[in-house]
């Protein structure tokens, strides 16, 4: 039988969780502080052509003054703290891939 310890799969990093934003649906929020500059993980990446999410690319949310931002690793995208990240706090990143319309800001 397998211990947890022996998993090496997760599908967010542990200094993350998502739960109820108060900006759309449910959102990415820091567990323990992420100092500037850390790389959170990889979000998003090209299966060929085809754009993936990974869990952590699927739930945060968009933010004209963001926390992270995404930078291009070959065919990959990795989320990094541009400031200090307090727990409790939503992560949000400039959405790139798509543009934001008014509907996509209203609260839930």
């Amino acid at each position: 039988m397998r211990k947890e310890s022996d998993l090496t799969y997760r599908p967010l990093p542990k200094s993350v969780t998502i739960r109820k934003s108060s900006i759309n649906g449910l959102g990415l929020f820091a567990v323990d502080p992420i100092c500037c500059g850390t790389e959170i993980g990889m979000s998003h990446f090209y299966w060929g052509e085809k754009l993936c999410r990974t869990p952590l690319g699927g739930f945060y949310n968009h933010s004209d003054e963001p926390n992270i931002e995404k930078r291009q690793e070959d065919s990959r995208f990795f989320i990094i703290a541009t400031r200090d990240i307090w727990p409790g706090e939503e992560l949000t990143c400039r959405y790139t891939f798509y543009e934001v319309s008014d509907a996509d800001n209203e609260s839930t």
